[in-house]
């Protein structure tokens, strides 16, 4: 069982070491310099700003994001 535990944390890793790195190069072949623009700016997504303050809390990006997240591991781990 241990080594199962391993080898699972490993490949995480890894896919997620690779989804950073392409996500990075996305960032720097787009003309916007992000290859995400919408990310993080969807609608309900909470940005409050002020003199001195500033609050965001990306809502819906959230939301959207636990989904797909919750739907890729069922498609993927389903038994």
């Amino acid at each position: 069982m241990p080594e199962f535990i391993g080898k699972t944390l490993i490949v995480l890793g890894l896919g997620i070491a690779v989804l950073g790195i392409a996500v990075s190069l996305l960032g720097k072949w787009s003309g916007e310099g992000t290859g995400f623009g919408w990310l993080g700016k969807l609608p309900g997504d909470l940005f409050i700003k002020r003199d001195n303050f500033t609050f965001y809390f990306p809502l819906s990006t959230s939301i959207i994001s636990s989904i797909v997240g919750s739907l890729l591991l069922y498609f993927f781990l389903k038994r």
